[in-house]
Formats: C-alpha cells, sequence, structure tokens
C-alpha cells in the first residue's frame, strides 16, 4: 500500500479506483455499531468505514484513510462536522 502520497477526494463512486491508496471523503453516518460505521457518500451511495469512534448518527464525518475495497475506507484520521454540512449564506 502507498500511503506516501496525498489522499485523494473520493466519492463511493471513485472509490473503487482508489483501492489500497490513501483516499479522504465526506460521509453522513447512519449506522454504526462501533466497529464498523455505515455511511451515505455525496453521490447518495453506502460506504463502510472501519475505525470510526462513535458518532452520532446522521452526523457529516471527513475521513482519511487506506481504501480497503469499492465500499469501504479503513479510517486514520477524522473530523466530525456535526449534524449539518454545506454553505449557507
Amino acid at each position: 500500500m502507498d500511503t506516501s502520497s496525498p489522499a485523494v477526494f473520493v466519492n463511493a463512486e471513485l472509490l473503487r479506483m482508489h483501492v489500497g491508496r490513501k483516499v479522504r471523503a465526506v460521509v453522513q453516518v447512519i449506522q454504526s455499531d462501533g466497529e464498523i460505521s455505515t455511511g451515505k457518500s455525496t453521490d447518495e451511495h453506502q460506504l463502510s468505514v472501519r475505525g470510526l469512534p462513535h458518532v452520532s448518527l446522521m452526523s457529516y464525518v471527513e475521513v482519511i484513510g487506506i481504501a480497503e475495497s469499492d465500499q469501504s475506507i479503513r479510517a486514520e484520521i477524522w473530523t466530525n462536522f456535526g449534524n449539518t454540512f454545506g454553505m449557507s449564506y
């Protein structure tokens, strides 16, 4: 695995092109069992995230980690954005 390069921003559709590489994604957590969280990516598809600490359901989280498959990321760094995400004017 090459983890020395910068993380590529992906959604669920793009994740499959970066398996084994460092990626970053924003997901909305829709289910969490403590070990694996399921989230909705920005393109409305589901992703599994391992290694995410307990976060509230419906929270938006940026995850940086290794793409383990075309539908899962092993989190190394995460940022919790809370229950709202986007730009408001």
